[in-house]
């Protein structure tokens, strides 16, 4: 699946896994992997599979991989419930991260933080506008230098 403005954002992903694991931070996986049908898919997205040639991100297809860089590793998870704290990085900022951290806020997880420059969406007024929406939940967006200085500081202070 192309999605605009995922490229540019891949190697600040990657970092912040890698900055995440170093400081022992959870790294939870939201990877699309839907039925070949799309009957699990959010309505809005439901036109692009068909039941005859199937979707975009099914199950064990290529569609439904991580970009070459993005590795789960032993001790990440795909799926977790109990979840405290939440740092989310990927695409695009008004589906898949819009939902993920509102479904974060509303099972009461104590800290939501959305990389701002590890998020895209297919215009910068359209990310701009959905992390201005998440921010005013109390979601917090720093760019993954601001988030660096947070960890850092935390670990210090330890």
């Amino acid at each position: 699946m192309n999605v605009h403005g995922a490229k540019a954002i891949v190697p600040i992903v990657i970092k912040t896994v890698e900055i995440a694991r170093q400081h022992g931070i959870f790294v939870v996986w939201v990877v699309r992997e839907h039925d070949y049908r799309g009957r699990d898919v959010e309505h809005c997205c439901r036109h692009l599979y068909c039941p005859l040639r199937g979707g975009l991100t099914i199950k064990r297809t290529f569609g439904a991989k991580l970009v070459d860089g993005l590795v789960i590793q032993e001790g990440d998870y795909k799926l977790s419930n109990g979840i405290n704290n939440l740092v989310v990085v990927g695409v695009p900022t008004p589906t898949s991260i819009r939902q993920t951290v509102f479904d974060a806020v509303a099972y009461n997880y104590q800290s939501v933080t959305v990389i701002f420059d590890a998020t895209a969406a297919a215009s910068a007024d359209i990310h701009g506008a959905n992390i201005f929406d998440m921010t005013n939940v109390g979601v917090l967006t720093p760019t993954l230098q601001q988030w660096c200085h947070v960890i850092a500081d935390r670990s210090t202070n330890s």
